[in-house]
This record gives structure tokens, sequence and C-alpha cells, in this order.
């Protein structure tokens, strides 16, 4: 199932293509598909196919293709301190994308049928906290896989705000899906042949919506018992947090708060009819891409011609009159790009020896990667190093 959207060649711009299709529609939920590379939930000799919008297969392994995940994502009404199920957790690419949202006061459960997939999935998860800058960028809800079939949690069970189901359902579970939510709550799930959204509104009253045709492989049947006795699938406990917990917590959200306020980006107000989608998807928004892809070959080759600088890098004006509000700037990378496009020529006038290729490689190695700044709050505090690494999560990097 996929192929909706064109291949990008990295995650960027395969959420470029996802927003340009419509299947991303929110800034939350684009954030949170920015934030985390879809390539790393692939094994190694597979990356190379991450950023196509299909879906990928490997023994027990599964990711859906982007353009379903981003319609689960906006389906779900993902909001701070919620709880969610994932039914058929996986690899954990989906629950760790929706812990983004849900924040430290969240609850993110998944319950997956293979063991190997639940160890595959924390290895994952484990390397996203440790290495991740954009796990710095957020306030996690950290997600808690058990193994078992999800047709046989008990139906005394904790209900919660969503739940999503990653496999096809048949009608005859239907209630026992909707049974798992609060009223108010929204499931999501494959029903025949089709992604639905189902909002719980009452204790025996539902709206339920159909999104879009889909194509999945359904769920497992329970094995039969051999004493008799009916298995049973303990779904994670809702753990309280420590004291501790919630001080490391609250420091980084306060550290957190002046660099979000730093990093405010201002907005356009446009006042002609259909001016928003002409500026979102229009020449600028091309011109981002670009900025982006010209920016990965800097850094990745070390060499920078003169024919790959950029010329078109000016605001695009907009006919009809477009007055000046909030609306978000270039992205760190377009920066990164204007940088070399305005300085590079002063440096190389500045350097009248060395060879051409000096000049060019010194000023791309100036395009020094965006900093940290949580992280480098954090190590400047007057603590003692153990409780510095500890606000740190024990992050590698």
């Amino acid at each position: 199932m996929g192929g909706a959207v064109s291949a990008g060649e990295d995650n960027d711009e395969l959420i470029d293509n996802l927003k340009e299709a419509h299947y991303i529609r929110s800034d939350l939920v684009e954030k949170a598909f920015r934030a985390i590379d879809r390539a790393d939930y692939y094994l190694e000799d597979y990356r190379d196919s991450a950023y196509k919008d299909l879906a990928w297969r490997h023994g027990n392994l599964h990711l859906s293709a982007p353009c379903i995940y981003s319609e689960v994502m906006e389906a779900l009404d993902l909001l701070p301190g919620l709880s969610f199920l994932n039914l058929g957790s996986g690899t954990g690419y989906l629950s760790t994308m929706v812990g983004l949202i849900l924040g430290p006061f969240g609850v993110n459960h998944g319950v997956e049928l293979h063991a190997d997939v639940v160890d595959y999935a924390y290895q994952k998860l484990d390397y996203f906290i440790k290495t991740s800058d954009s796990f710095d960028k957020f306030e996690f809800c950290e997600p808690t896989f058990v193994v078992g079939n999800c047709l046989e949690i008990p139906p005394e069970s904790r209900q919660y705000d969503r739940v999503y189901c990653g496999a096809g359902v048949q009608k005859d579970y239907e209630n026992y899906m909707k049974n798992l939510l609060k009223v108010g709550g929204i499931l999501v799930l494959p029903l025949e042949e089709k992604l639905t959204k189902i909002t719980r509104t009452g204790q025996s009253s539902w709206e339920t919506k159909k999104i879009i045709a889909v194509t999945f492989a359904p769920l497992v049947q329970p094995k039969q018992n051999v004493n008799g006795r009916p298995r049973s699938v303990p779904l994670p406990i809702f753990e309280v947090r420590t004291l501790q917990d919630l001080c490391r917590i609250a420091i980084r959200h306060t550290l957190r708060q002046p660099i979000a306020m730093a990093e405010g980006r201002t907005k356009r107000r446009v006042s002609f009819p259909g001016a928003r989608a002409m500026h979102r998807y229009g020449p600028r928004f091309e011109r981002r891409r670009f900025c982006r892809r010209f920016y990965r070959q800097c850094v990745n080759s070390m060499v920078l011609h003169d024919s790959m600088i950029p010329t078109a890098m000016d605001d695009c004006n907009y006919p009809g009159g477009v007055e000046e509000e909030e609306e978000e700037v270039e992205e760190e990378e377009e920066r990164a790009c204007r940088r070399v496009r305005e300085d590079l020529p002063e440096e190389d006038e500045e350097e009248s020896s060395g060879t051409e290729e000096e000049k060019i490689k010194g000023g791309c190695a100036r395009m020094e990667p965006p900093v940290n700044i949580l992280r480098e709050k954090i190590l400047r505090l007057p603590l003692p190093e153990p409780l510095k690494m500890y606000l740190l999560y024990y992050r590698e990097k």
C-alpha cells in the first residue's frame, strides 16, 4: 500500500511531498514527521527505500507507507497529555512520533505480537533518545511495549483517549476495538478495506468516518488454549512518575522556553483569496526544498562549486497586497544556504593566497551543524557532572 506521492531524496523531501499532496495538513503532525528520520527504522541494507511512499516488510518487521501514517496521525487529533494505545506497534516508528506530541504527561502504550519486533522497537527507541537532536526539541512521552495478541486484552482493562490498530480488523471485532476507548476518544483502524475514524460520543453512541481505501494484513486470530483457560495480555502499567523524574522534566521545560521564544517565527498575512495556498506550495516552497538539497550536497561533498550556488534566493513578492504578520521564515538549512551565497564571495576576495579549490573547501567547512542549544545550556549549569548527565538523559552527543 502506498505510492501516492513521489519518492524523496531524504526525510525532509518525503515530508515536503506529503504536504504538497495534502496528506500532512497540520503543523503539529509535520513537526513530528520531520523530527524522526524514517530510514532509522529500516534495516541497514534497505535504507535506500526508506523515502519511497511504500510499505516495507522484512520477516516480522513492518512499516506502513508514509501516506498511511500521515493520514493516521491527522485522524487521531493528538494533544499533549492524552493516552494512546497502538495495537500492532511494530518497529515503534508511529509510537515515537505520537510521543513527541503527547508530551511527558501523556500515556504511550503498544501491543505487538512478535517478541523479536518488540526488542527491535526498544533498540530503535534507545537510539532515538541517545543520538537524535530532535529529542531535545520536544517534551517526549516514551512508549512502552508488551508482547501479545491485541485480541486477548482483558475486557476490564483501562480505556484510552486514542487507539490505533495497524492490522485489518474483521467486522466481528469492531465492538471489541470500540470498547478500548474512553468517551470522547478516537479509534483509527482499517475496517473493511477502508481506513476508518470512529469517535466515541457517548457510552453507546459513535460517529464513523471513512478516510481512504487501504489494504492491510488481517489481525492474527488468537490460538486455542490447551487447558481451556482464556489467554490474557496485560497492558502496560500506568506508572506514576517519580519526584526526581518530575524535576528533570520541569528543569528541561524551563530551559527550553527561552529557546522556543528566540526561535519564534514571523508570519505574513495574505490579503487575497487563495494566496495562502499559493504561498505555501508555490515558488518559495520549492526554493526551500532546493536550499535543503543544496546544503546537504555542500556538507556531504565538502566541495562547493560556483555553479551550485543558488541565484534565486530573494523572497517572492505576490500580487494583491501582503501585510506583515506571523508566518514561518526560512529553515535553518536555507539560512545556511544564504550564508554560503552571501559570505563565500567576500571570503574569496580576502583570501588572495591558496588555490581556488582550497578557498571553496574553506567556505563550505564554515557551515557548522546547528547547535543543540538545550544541551549547551545544561552543560553550562553550575551542577555536578552526574546531575548534568541525568538532565541530558545520558545522551551520547
